[in-house]
């Protein structure tokens, strides 16, 4: 204990056996730092890169290539008058007879939304333009109707008897293909054998529904390929009335009624993305579990050199500055070998009041105070615990050597 605790060896900074130091302050933090200036960086970078993009994609009032203006100039020049909405109550109230209602984003929809426009469906005798709907709209806004799937945006034939596509012949289409099996449903454009990226389905109140698979056509960069502006202007100037509804995270009609909890707001494709991350998650975990080795079996209890234990206690409370649990280590050390010489209960070893007058009787010395040595404060500085050490030995000592003595 005394090589282990000197004044000489004790580390300098005043620190305990938890405090890390700023190397391993780095170490277990380097990786998370790096990953959140790459996140930065990358942020910084897109946000740059975009700065010139346009945000109004298929709004019929932007000029820019991915907006809709172009469409609606030309289809205002056929007396056609467009009406550009953002919430669902406004596309409902608006739909009826001699009026086209363009639903441009359907799956951002949600259920409750999705049945009102339904329900406008049926009651309208005009025309629905559905724009790219997929799984998570298309069996609300169009039952009977498939989504099979994803194909590319090319020229496509039209292959059907419908006027408007006749007329237009070859166009742009192609994103989202569908199958139905109405018998009465015009099918165009077929993007795959039995899928088609265009249908009508005519309803038995006059009007009619027409499944679009692309929103590719009606930009304006866009409009002037093949027959992409004349199968535009037929399906959208069906009628005088056009109504554009643009879908806005901030209708209130989304929430209305409470029936929508948080999950039902979450597209179906981040369930799945959640799956496959907590999967990756669990390969991970196995990965770095094995990189731990195999369980290595060893006989127990394990032996110890009496020596050695205590060379690493001791090392423990240097490092840790720990002098007060050293000082009370070698106190209570010391009272459990006097309370046997004294003649003293193990039940009372450690008590102030029974331990300390012992050794004050059985020594009748004034310059030793057995009470401070046996319960005192702790030490302030190592030096400090050194001479409570060689005292506490002297201690056992004396009262040994008095034991001796008064033994006949």
């Amino acid at each position: 204990m005394t090589d282990t605790l000197s004044p000489a060896q004790a580390p300098a900074p005043a620190t305990t056996s938890v405090s890390p130091t700023a190397g391993q302050l780095w170490t277990r933090s380097r990786t998370l730092l790096a990953a959140l200036l790459t996140l930065i960086v990358f942020g910084v970078l897109y946000a740059a890169a975009r700065t010139g993009e346009n945000h109004d994609a298929l709004d019929p009032r932007s000029p820019d290539p991915s907006g809709s203006r172009a469409v609606a100039q030309l289809l205002h020049n056929q007396g056609v008058t467009t009406t550009v909405v953002t919430t669902t109550d406004a596309a409902v109230a608006a739909a009826g007879p001699g009026t086209t209602v363009l639903v441009t984003a359907p799956d951002l929809l949600t259920k409750r939304q999705q049945d009102a426009v339904h329900q406008a469906m049926e009651r309208s005798s005009g025309r629905f333009v559905l724009l790219a709907p997929g799984e998570p709209s298309i069996g609300r806004l169009a039952p009977g109707v498939h989504y099979t799937g994803p194909v590319p945006v090319r020229v496509l034939e039209p292959g059907c008897g419908l006027t408007a596509a006749r007329t237009a012949d070859s166009a742009e289409t192609g994103g989202g293909s569908y199958a139905t099996s109405a018998r009465d449903a015009d099918r165009c454009y077929p993007g795959a054998p039995g899928d088609f990226t265009l249908l009508r389905l005519p309803a038995a109140n006059g009007g009619d529904t027409v499944v679009l698979g692309t929103h590719t056509l009606l930009q304006n960069e866009n409009l002037a390929e093949q027959g992409n502006a004349s199968l535009a202007l037929q399906i959208l100037g069906a009628h005088p009335k056009l109504v554009w509804y643009l879908p806005s995270l901030s209708d209130a009609s989304a929430f209305g009624g409470g029936q929508e909890s948080f999950l039902d707001l979450i597209p179906d494709g981040w369930n799945w993305a959640v799956l496959q991350l907590f999967i990756a998650a669990a390969l991970a975990a196995l990965w770095r579990a094995r990189r731990l080795g195999p369980v290595v079996a060893e006989r127990l209890p394990a032996t110890v050199r009496a020596s050695e234990a205590t060379e690493g206690r001791a090392r423990l409370y240097r490092h840790g500055r720990a002098r007060g649990r050293a000082a009370e280590v070698l106190r209570t050390a010391a009272r459990d070998r006097l309370a046997p010489l004294l003649g003293v209960p193990p039940a009372q070893a450690h008590d102030p009041d029974v331990l300390p007058a012992s050794v004050a009787a059985r020594l009748d010395d004034p310059t030793v105070d057995p009470h401070s040595l046996l319960h005192g404060p702790p030490p302030p500085d190592d030096a400090a615990l050194l001479r409570l050490a060689d005292d506490l030995d002297a201690l056992e000592r004396r009262v040994l050597l008095n034991e001796r003595k008064a033994t006949p």
